[in-house]
């Protein structure tokens, strides 16, 4: 939501990122949902005359965009830094043929791991794929740059990357509105085999080009407004990018420092320039040592990483301390919070199927999504977890790898969503080589992880019209799947059965775990009738509380306790719901042998 403040609109970097999109003239932009890029997307979709989708993947998403550059419009592609990875191929190519219309991608790097399997530093990609990138500090910059964006991807004929980090994503800022532009090509089919064929004679030509345009982004770089040195001192000087230049200016507000809006080709004339000026030079950045490293192979003599951390997200207080020790972190430092471990959803359908998994005697393969949480205790239920779709490759691996010690051993899980962006053809894989695996995909209908957004199994799309559902059961046994199973993992006791059955089978089976998302906004509308328990049956078995459903508390007793209720044996207390919390799911009842969970319209 955009909010008025002052003269300008209160946006979050994404939000603004959104907004220059739209004045940049965009026509089609398309992305997978991952944090802390989805919320681009999201506001994107709002705006009128930009067609907007969510695609399978980051490959396909950036692929559409490439597709839309060549017929001429203005098109963007959106996802977070591991995304990238998935979308390289196409990225590295589209560097040789360049672009009709213009073509940016956003990569959103996530410092710390707040929501990632890693931390990477995606400005390596600019310069391994040759093709500019700019890094803007907060969202009114931000809007800017992915206009200016636009702007250099028509001028030298080149994708550009906008790389911005969670920090810059989610900050609050104030951004003034401006002028709508439009692309600088024409729309339509032109065709131009030599530069989009890219085939090896043709692609050798397309690889001089390509220096030719990176030796033109570095002229700019040394003369482009968003490479700026800001005098000081002239004692100490820094070099830095992104959200760090706002770290520096605030804990070195006297201190020389060249801004870096486009960091990669770095200017290198500036740089010298500015090393010149200055008695001593740090470099300022989060994780890897890029800018270092190619600023001391011009020969230039700096500090980097052997005093700023190469892991996790800078803060002002950080930089303060990592450069002049004792000289009072405190003023700088952040409020400490108190930890909130995550935990899925009570009533989220996945608790059941990882219930069961703890029970049983396999190697669970995991996946990326809120189920990764199934590794948490007291579920304890996954045994590895890499990367988009890995799951079910990494199964079958395991499985060919034991031979017959490995039968009925090993699982894979992963969601709907996940399993449409990279799992498919691993279960293809599986069944074109015959591994005795089971994949279980836990079904929910929408991607869940990053915020409810749907997915080609959803039924709508973006803007929330209707669209055509992929039959997931159809899909395994078109791939040549013949044991597909359907469970509703609500009911703990009969999945496990269905679970046990798929397992024991020497040849690929499939288990549909179907059960609606408990956040989407048809199940939050259905007020739920909670469940209670009815504690005089409570034996304190706490099978319940297993589950690990965030509902479901235990309360134990006091000493004496249990003697003056009556209570007899080895019962240590009892499990209570927070029926405000509870969602109705029923797993715990399915669990309870004492009838002492009850629906609330039965209490008295």
């Amino acid at each position: 939501m955009t909010h008025t403040k002052e003269n300008g609109l209160w946006m979050s970097g994404n939000e603004a990122i959104a907004l220059g999109a739209y004045e940049a003239g965009v026509k089609i932009a398309s992305g997978y949902p991952g944090t802390p890029s989805t919320e681009i997307m999201e506001n994107l979709s709002r705006y009128e005359g930009v067609y907007t989708e969510w695609a399978p993947n980051e490959k396909v998403g950036l692929e559409v965009a490439i597709g839309a550059s060549f017929a001429g419009v203005r098109a963007l592609a959106t996802m977070k830094h591991v995304g990238v990875n998935v979308a390289a191929d196409p990225l590295f190519t589209a560097s040789y043929t360049g672009v009709c219309g213009g073509l940016v991608i956003v990569s959103a790097d996530d410092p710390e791991m707040h929501s990632s399997q890693n931390e990477q530093d995606n400005r390596n990609y600019a310069f391994a794929a040759k093709v500019p990138m700019l890094e803007p500090s907060e969202p009114s910059e931000a809007k800017e740059m992915i206009k200016l964006a636009f702007e250099l991807s028509e001028d030298l004929d080149t994708p550009v990357i906008l790389r911005i980090t969670t920090r810059v994503s989610h900050v609050k800022g104030v951004v003034t509105e401006g002028e709508k532009t439009t692309s600088k090509a024409a729309c339509g089919i032109n065709k131009m085999p030599s530069k989009l064929v890219m085939l090896p004679a043709m692609a050798r030509q397309r690889r001089n080009v390509v220096e030719e345009r990176m030796q033109k982004c570095r002229e700019l770089a040394e003369t482009a407004a968003f490479n700026r040195i800001e005098p000081g001192d002239g004692k100490r000087g820094f070099i830095t990018s992104g959200v760090s230049y706002l770290y520096v200016k605030e804990a070195f507000p006297e201190a020389a420092v060249l801004k870096l809006g486009m960091c990669w080709p770095l200017p290198e004339r500036k740089i010298r320039e500015f090393a010149g000026m200055v008695e001593e030079l740090i470099i300022v950045e989060e994780l890897d040592p890029f800018l270092e490293t190619h600023i001391k192979a011009m020969g230039i003599v700096c500090h980097g990483k052997d005093c700023i951390p190469n892991q996790g997200e800078l803060n002002t207080a950080i930089v303060r301390e990592a450069i002049e020790p004792g000289s009072g972190p405190e003023l700088f430092a952040p409020v400490e919070l108190p930890n909130r471990p995550p935990n899925m959803c009570a009533g989220c359908p996945h608790r059941g199927i990882f219930y069961n998994l703890s029970r049983m005697k396999v190697f669970v393969s995991g996946d990326i999504g809120c189920y990764t949480l199934g590794f948490l205790p007291p579920l304890s239920a996954m045994d590895s977890c890499v990367c988009m779709g890995a799951s079910v490759s990494i199964a079958h691996g395991m499985a060919k790898a034991l031979g017959e010690d490995g039968y009925n051993k090993v699982v894979s899980v992963i969601g709907d969503s996940t399993f449409i962006h990279s799992g498919i053809t691993g279960l293809i894989n599986t069944v074109y080589n015959n591994s005795a695996s089971t994949l279980i995909i836990l079904d929910n209908r929408i991607t869940a992880m990053t915020g409810q957004q749907p997915n080609p199994a959803s039924g709508y799309n973006i803007k929330g019209e209707a669209a055509t559902s992929l039959d997931l059961e159809a899909l395994c046994r078109a791939v040549g799947v013949k044991h597909v199973y359907k469970v509703n993992p609500h009911d703990v006791v009969e999945t496990r059965k269905v679970l046990k059955e798929a397992v024991e089978l020497r040849e690929p089976s499939v288990v549909l775990s179907q059960a609606p998302c408990v956040l989407l906004p048809e199940m939050k509308a259905r007020r739920p009738v909670s469940y209670f328990t009815n504690q005089e049956n409570c034996v304190g078995c706490m099978s319940c509380i297993r589950l690990g459903c965030p509902a479901l508390s235990w309360n134990p007793f006091a000493e004496g306790e249990a003697l003056s209720r009556g209570y007899r044996g080895s019962q240590k207390g009892l499990s209570k719901i927070d029926e405000i919390l509870c969602n109705d799911c029923g797993q715990c009842v399915s669990l309870c042998k004492f009838n002492a969970i009850t629906r609330a319209e039965g209490k008295k």
